[in-house]
């Protein structure tokens, strides 16, 4: 599945971002989690794209497309990381609105992930058929 997945993305000229793509570009993937992965590889999918932790692993408790060594996304998710974008920012404005300097904090990280995201794969950060409207 997740070999279909790869072959399809870069068929379409797609990209792969994130920090276990490089493991799966560069086939450093164990054989034990390419067996789970191929058998269980739906149960991965994450809102903005997927992660490779093994629940033998244990619950990760980071937000997975921040900086988790096991996520990894592929350019079909652009489109939700482009909303994900947009709602990233109104929280930036509510806490910048409502004096609350940590959620800021927060909230900026995440847009500047999402940004970092997207520019690995030379996509827009705003949706074009909002910014044409």
């Amino acid at each position: 599945m997740l070999k279909e997945q790869y072959e399809r993305v870069i068929a379409n000229g797609g990209r792969i971002a994130g920090p276990a793509a490089e493991a799966l570009l560069n086939n450093k993937l164990g054989q034990g989690t390419v067996d789970w992965l191929k058998s269980n590889f739906f149960k991965t999918e994450l809102e903005l794209g997927h992660c490779l932790r093994l629940p033998a692993e244990g619950p990760c408790e980071c937000d997975l497309y921040l900086r988790c060594s096991k996520f990894f996304t592929t350019s079909e998710y652009a489109p939700r990381l482009r909303s994900r974008l947009t709602r990233e920012r109104q929280l930036t404005q509510d806490a910048v609105e409502r004096n609350w300097p940590r959620e800021i904090e927060r909230h900026e990280a995440i847009t500047r992930r999402i940004q970092e995201l997207l520019a690995e794969f030379g996509e827009p950060c705003e949706d074009l058929n909002e910014v044409s409207e």
